[in-house]
């Protein structure tokens, strides 16, 4: 979502604010600006489109001041232009805003009423324009920031400072994160430690409701009714990454190459490397033993690695689950009681839907896991029990080392609730976890295999505008996870099924302009799945075989292509067959020229609903 930086400092902020906001670009946006104060007046810089467009204007028109306020846009209200671009002006409050003003209509409508003039189509302008009003009445700054507070509902996180205070910003939050950074002589605000990395490492997040008032020298903060309150300051660990693309030309290609060595940090996390066992400590607060099922919700990405996830807790532990996207989770009155447990898997830790739907749960009394990539997120802080995936920070908005990380993650679990529960033998857990300890080195193997041939496939595949995705088993998800890989950022309609499901309609579909990918390693489905390789073969569907030696020697059937990979253990078959399906989309949108790292109309950190 929307990024914000802010810096009361003592030296001139507005390009520090800009290299701030590019450490925010992974998070999409589609227009950016920045606003300072100067001699008791406010001035800002805003620009549609990409960050270098607004860092030309303020080359040619550069912002002095030592105090301002940034944003990155991601348009939710009003079209992505610079009048709708932030930060918003009024009466001498200059506002940015990250979240929805779900009230801003009927604001909108009794300003209006007053005769108030509105400037843009944002929901934030409200926000500047309760301020104002409540300044014009006679309140003073903090009071008035108060009263918006306590007009306003909704997801915010919002930043303000006053042209007659250049030595104070406001900041609130609702929802979406926002830390306060600590320095010497200078404090810092952010969206995402990210941003504020360069800056310092010692944070202090805003709790919902929060909202604070920063000066050179320290911040207050607030609770709702406007208590004096403290939170805890502690070490930030995103200092410690370099936000680069080193050797490649994408985030998302360095990230697709990073994962055997991510996965192995996961794995040293969650299992003994030596002796091939799960340590069931790590399952923390949370008793798998006594379990009667267990619910999983997530959005996206994250909701595809918890189906696979169900299918090893349903195998290896005989533990039932339930699972759905976060959005209709909370909505479906499922009912839940106390020896139920809850995994919510988020890469953000910050998703809404997720947090909400972990929520309904707390109010439940059940206990809470969260398998996140960001310890210090909302939703982390929210669970009984982390569970995190160390994939390191992950900067393009199409998730690839997230999800098999977070793939790593459930895998190690579900060992562990197996052994808790009595479900797996000795023998069987140490056969698991030696697959497992495996996979860096079999992915890297299948990085540097099958690399150039399907970089030549994508040529082909980018003259269709639709692509279905078959597999079953653990393939499925995998295959629902590679339709939304090359439709995010290569814009292809891409649809994926259950193999079995093809011909109760999808079948309707298939001709020779359709191309089909099968995810078929050499499994127990394998034959089943070769059955509806047929089906689409005699229909003249043009098939891209993802499969091992074993699968490639059993099939006779014509095929576009046949990626063969090593044969592994179906424990780990869901990640490693995540490379190619991840490579086919990248490849895709690499030939066809699309932002791959920020397509369009997405965002990395969805913190609304």
């Amino acid at each position: 979502m929307c990024g914000i930086v802010g810096i009361v400092g003592r030296e001139p902020v507005a390009e520090r604010l800009v290299d701030a906001l590019r450490r925010l670009e992974y998070r999409g946006y589609d227009s950016a600006g920045v606003a300072t104060i100067d001699s008791g007046v406010l001035a800002r810089r805003r620009a549609e489109g990409k960050l270098f467009n607004l860092e030309k204007k303020l080359a040619e028109d550069p912002l002095p001041g030592t105090i301002g306020i940034a944003h990155t846009r991601w348009a939710t209200h009003g079209v992505p232009n610079e009048t709708n671009a932030h930060p918003h002006f009024v009466d001498g409050v200059a506002v940015v805003h990250n979240g929805i003003i779900e009230n801003f209509s009927e604001l909108k409508e009794e300003l209006i009423g007053e005769g108030v003039t509105f400037e843009t189509q944002t929901d934030t302008e409200v926000v500047g324009q309760l301020i104002a009003r409540s300044l014009r009445n006679g309140m003073g700054r903090r009071e008035a920031m108060q009263a918006m507070l306590k007009q306003v509902t909704g997801a915010y996180a919002l930043a303000v400072i006053f042209a007659d205070d250049p030595s104070t910003i406001m900041a609130a939050r609702s929802g979406p994160p926002l830390a306060i950074g600590h320095g010497r002589g200078e404090m810092y605000l952010g969206s995402d430690a990210i941003a504020l990395a360069p800056f310092t490492n010692e944070i202090t997040y805003l709790v919902d409701g929060d909202w604070a008032i920063l000066g050179r020298d320290g911040a207050f903060i607030f609770d709702h009714d406007g208590n004096r309150v403290e939170r805890p300051r502690q070490i930030s660990q995103s200092a410690a990454y370099m936000v680069d693309k080193g050797n490649h030309r994408h985030f998302m290609e360095k990230e697709i190459y990073e994962q055997p060595e991510v996965i192995s940090h996961a794995l040293a996390q969650y299992v003994d490397l030596g002796d091939h066992t799960v340590d069931t400590s790590i399952c923390g607060a949370i008793d798998f033993a006594s379990l009667r099922s267990l619910a999983i919700s997530a959005c996206g990405t994250a909701y595809l690695s918890g189906l696979i996830g169900k299918y090893w807790f349903e195998r290896y532990a005989r533990l039932p689950v339930e699972i759905d996207v976060a959005s209709e989770f909370r909505y479906r009155e499922i009912p839940l009681a106390k020896d139920q447990a809850a995994l919510f898997i988020s890469q953000s830790g910050e998703t809404a839907d997720t947090l909400a739907s972990l929520r309904y749960c707390q109010e439940v009394g059940l206990k809470i896991g969260a398998v996140v990539n960001v310890k210090e997120s909302t939703i982390a802080r929210e669970s009984d029990a982390i569970f995190p995936i160390l994939a390191g920070p992950e900067i393009g908005v199409a998730s690839t080392k997230a999800f098999t990380c977070q793939l790593t993650v459930l895998a190690s679990l579900a060992i562990a609730a197996g052994k808790l529960r009595g479900t797996i033998a000795p023998d069987e857990e140490r056969q698991l976890v030696k697959s497992l300890t495996e996979m860096p080195r079999l992915m890297s193997s299948v990085l540097n295999a099958v690399e150039s041939q399907i970089e030549a496939l994508a040529r082909e595949l980018s003259r269709y505008q639709d692509v279905l995705y078959l597999g079953r088993g653990t393939s499925y998800p995998l295959a629902l996870e590679g339709a939304l890989k090359l439709k995010e950022i290569s814009y292809i309609h891409a649809e994926g099924y259950a193999a079995g499901e093809l011909k109760h309609g999808p079948i309707a579909l298939i001709d020779e302009n359709m191309p089909v990918i099968v995810i078929a390693p050499f499994d127990r489905f394998f034959e089943k799945t070769i059955s509806n390789m047929q089906e689409v073969a005699a229909r003249g569907g043009k098939i891209i075989f993802i499969t091992d030696e074993k699968g490639a020697a059993a099939s006779k059937l014509p095929t576009m292509a046949t990626i063969t990979l090593p044969h592994v253990a179906e424990i780990v078959a869901p990640m490693v067959y995540s490379l190619p399906i991840q490579l086919l989309a990248y490849h895709t949108a690499v030939f066809m020229g699309t932002d791959v790292d920020q397509p369009r109309n997405l965002a990395k950190s969805v913190t609304v609903e």
